[in-house]
């Protein structure tokens, strides 16, 4: 009798073992297939709403010229003119935006090296007495401290008010709260432009370029 039951225990454990082992196997295959199609081969795990390329869906700030349409929050722009700045090695770009409104402000776009878009608008004739040159300026309940000022030569095109080309010199203003003050002296015309500036998020801007220009081609 006795041997009797450890012969079936025996048997028993050896059944149990067995399928264990076939349990193991298949949940290794599972495990395997569901990894398979959630990573690149020899990569990590992927971003299954990733589109490679935020310029493919929203276009390409850095190409932008005359004749092409920004909408910003919205409210949708023509660009009128564009000017290229370069100053040694960095390069910028103002775009100048009207609506049917009237409106009329500057887009500017600088990559140094994250790409930073900034909504100008002119300072109105109560604050053109403004100087550049100190430290810090306060006007309409904010400090800006000067962050950069430089010269640099500027190219024209489409409507922008100023010649094809010419030097600009600057003065550029920074908030805590980041907005933005900036001086521009074009030419030896003595006068200061000044604007106020709003940093804005890529994904509060998109571009429709014209019918002349091919729309940049994204990444898969």
């Amino acid at each position: 009798m006795n041997g009797t039951i450890a012969y079936l225990v025996t048997g028993l454990g050896c059944l149990i073992a067995t399928a264990g082992v076939v349990v193991a196997i298949a949940v290794w295959h599972t495990r395997t297939r569901a990894g398979g199609s959630r990573k690149r081969p020899g990569g990590g795990p992927v971003d299954p709403f990733h589109t490679g390329d935020t310029d493919a869906l929203r276009g390409d700030p850095r190409r932008l010229g005359p004749g092409d349409i920004v909408e910003i929050r919205a409210q949708s722009y023509a660009v009128r003119g564009s000017l290229h700045f370069a100053e040694g090695s960095w390069t910028w770009s103002e775009h100048f935006l009207d609506d049917a409104r009237g409106d009329k402000l500057w887009l500017s776009v600088e990559s140094d090296p994250d790409l930073e878009l900034v909504l100008w608008r002119a300072a109105g004739p109560d604050l053109q007495h403004l100087q550049p040159g100190p430290a810090v300026v306060d006007v309409a309940g904010r400090r800006y401290r000067l962050d950069e000022s430089g010269q640099a030569r500027f190219t024209s095109v489409g409507a922008t008010g100023l010649t094809p080309s010419g030097y600009v010199r600057y003065f550029d203003y920074t908030a805590p709260d980041n907005a933005r003050l900036s001086f521009e002296g074009f030419g030896d015309s003595g006068r200061w432009e000044v604007g106020f500036g709003e940093v804005l998020h890529r994904a509060e801007v998109m571009i429709y370029p014209s019918a002349g220009q091919a729309p940049t081609v994204g990444k898969a």
